[in-house]
């Protein structure tokens, strides 16, 4: 609906009032058959702040789901209750259309397929895993449990980034005030000193250039900022930034171990739910990297042909040593969904450890190297007068 301005002649006087209608033509029509001659439509523009798009709440709704089939409701009431409680707006809407299609006669999954920009697969796949088994609330509590883990996982990374880009941006503003502000004020004090040493002359010439070109390098070093800004947010630098970046041997082992820790997560969810063995690894693999893929889709072939998972797995380096052995215990006792689990729990104490160690050592290294820059301009700023007052003594 929009707002119109409408200027009409009605019983031979002309009036100015505001309606609301879908377009134009509708508008036109409703004025005319009030028996009004229309003069002249005009929409009203709305200023309107830009926000932020509205997003399901994807975690609550399975929290509180599992809540209500706990509690002996059945599913439809337990939707019905949720959607009844929902303030208006994208929550309430999803699950109407949910509950609409339930109604159809349609299983939960099959709701959750008809909006795939709001329920992601894997998902879908743990609920129509369980509808056989009537397990729906311990898969849902198994699927948030794995969301939640892996959310976790994914700050402890980011929380242990945060403090070197903390220190480097710190670090970068002290250096450009000693650069643009203090060296160029010691530099007018050698001005009239003949017999200077290096780092003097260094400052003169620095602070000379400061003062004759300061606004153009101002004005380049942000021109230099915003282009490596926008060339990180290309997202072509970022894939080849990405692959330089993982070729380091240490690191390339730690983002290895996340993977195998998720996609074997994700396969013994699943095969907990009552997935078979093919369909499970498939749908797990769909979270490995694009680099990984086909290395996936011959152990399928593998796999589908007769040959034992933890063979198919380890011949395409889809596995690690302990992750093979754990899958040959699970084969051999029949407990292969508990042993997944188990193999994403070692990878998972392993790359915490690794975050860790990566604190303790990155860090007080990182505080060295920008402490040392600022420390070497702040010697090159004394040494000068140091020497200038021992050359005075002698």
């Amino acid at each position: 609906m929009i707002d119109i301005d409408a200027r009409i002649i009605r019983d031979g006087h002309l009036h100015t009032l505001r309606l609301q209608a879908v377009d134009m033509a509708h508008a036109r029509q409703q004025l005319l058959a009030d028996g009004a001659q229309v003069i002249s439509l005009k929409a009203r523009r709305q200023l309107k702040l830009p926000s932020r798009r509205a997003t399901f709440a994807l975690g609550l709704f399975i929290q509180e789901l599992v809540v209500l089939l706990d509690a002996g409701l059945v599913l439809v009431e337990a939707v019905e209750t949720l959607r009844d409680k929902a303030p208006p707006g994208i929550n309430r809407q999803v699950m109407s259309d949910l509950l609409a299609s339930m109604y159809e006669g349609n299983s939960l999954s099959k709701a959750m397929q008809l909006k795939p920009q709001t329920f992601p697969a894997l998902l879908i796949a743990t609920v129509a895993s369980s509808e056989h088994s009537g397990q729906l609330a311990v898969a849902l509590r198994r699927y948030h449990h794995f969301e939640a883990h892996l959310e976790t996982v994914k700050k402890r990374v980011s929380g242990a980034l945060m403090y070197p880009l903390v220190v480097l941006s710190v670090g970068a503003l002290i250096l450009l005030f000693l650069l643009f502000f203090v060296i160029p004020r010691f530099a007018s004090v050698f001005d009239a000193v003949a017999d200077l040493p290096a780092t003097a002359r260094f400052m003169v010439w620095w602070g000379a250039l400061v003062e004759t070109r300061g606004m153009e390098l101002l004005l380049g070093l942000v021109v230099v900022i915003t282009g490596w800004v926008l060339l990180f947010r290309s997202a072509a630098f970022k894939r080849r930034a990405a692959n330089l970046f993982w070729k380091i041997p240490s690191l390339g082992a730690q983002r290895t171990l996340f993977i195998l820790a998720r996609f074997y997560r994700t396969a013994g969810m699943l095969l907990m739910g009552g997935m078979p063995v093919v369909t499970a690894v498939e749908m797990s693999g769909a979270l490995l990297p694009a680099e990984r893929q086909g290395a996936l889709r011959q152990a399928l072939t593998d796999i589908q042909s007769g040959q034992p998972l933890s063979t198919s797995l380890a011949r395409h380096q889809l596995t690690t040593a302990v992750a093979e052995r754990l899958l040959r215990v699970g084969e051999q006792s029949g407990e292969l969904a508990a042993m997944c689990e188990r193999i994403a729990q070692f990878h998972d104490e392993a790359l915490e450890r690794a975050i860790e160690l990566f604190s303790k050592v990155f860090e007080p290294l990182l505080m060295l190297v920008v402490g040392g820059l600022i420390g070497l301009i702040v010697f090159m700023l004394y040494m000068p007068i140091f020497e200038l007052a021992g050359s005075i003594q002698g």
